[in-house]
């Protein structure tokens, strides 16, 4: 038996919600060059991959206000410059995609959960802007019956908002819905929904291991939902 059917007592889930960022793709290369690129253009040092990976997952403005600070904590950061940063951040990130990449066993798991007749969603933190045109450019874009961004709704994750929006639309209740992601942020809205959650080990959680956050199950590789265990 997969381990998708063993986490609903030997049933399939009818919706599995994924984050993007971290969960589908790794993908802060890009996003490190675009913000590289702003930090220049403010007459700032670059931050580079590895500060930028443990910055990820709140969103393009949280992410752009840790890259001022240069740390996770951002408070002191000046609001007029962090709207200035922003602004150069998207139309740097907007110019290319192309050193993102899709994680091993995405695309085959995908596959099989379509196969099934699981119906699937994207809640990312990422503006919805950017969102179909990366899935498309990857490969990944005829996948999801619905998708919500960073700024679709006027909440993002950590708060549920945007599972509870999915769940509504799909007609699912939450004990017959999974969520997806490799972030404290992800297992956080997970719980507050109400539904399953799985976490990547390999993606973006500032630093720290994302058995810390104690999701349902952790896995290494999308493809072990498939799998049993």
């Amino acid at each position: 038996m997969s381990l998708l059917r063993q986490l609903f007592q030997g049933e399939l889930p009818k919706l599995v919600m994924f984050d993007l960022d971290g969960t589908l793709l790794d993908s802060v290369p890009d996003l490190a060059a675009a913000v590289d690129r702003t930090l220049l253009d403010l007459g700032r040092p670059a931050a580079g991959a590895d500060k930028v990976r443990n910055w990820v997952g709140n969103g393009a403005r949280v992410l752009v206000r840790r890259a001022l600070a240069d740390g996770i904590e951002h408070d002191g950061v000046d609001d007029q410059l962090a709207a200035q940063a922003l602004e150069l951040f998207m139309q740097h990130y907007a110019e290319s995609h192309d050193l993102s990449q899709v994680y091993p066993g995405v695309q085959q798991t995908l596959d099989w959960l379509r196969e099934q007749d699981v119906e699937l969603a994207l809640v990312t933190n990422k503006p919805e802007r950017f969102v179909a045109p990366l899935l498309d450019q990857k490969q990944l874009g005829g996948y999801f019956r619905w998708i919500i961004g960073g700024d679709t709704l006027p909440q993002q994750k950590p708060d549920p908002a945007g599972l509870l929006h999915v769940m509504k639309m799909a007609r699912v209740e939450p004990a017959c819905a999974l969520f997806v992601g490799d972030s404290r942020t992800d297992v956080q809205a997970a719980k507050a929904a109400g539904v399953s959650c799985v976490a990547l080990s390999y993606g973006y959680n500032h630093g720290r291991p994302i058995a810390e956050e104690k999701p349902d199950v952790v896995l290494d590789s999308l493809s072990g939902l498939m799998q049993a265990r």
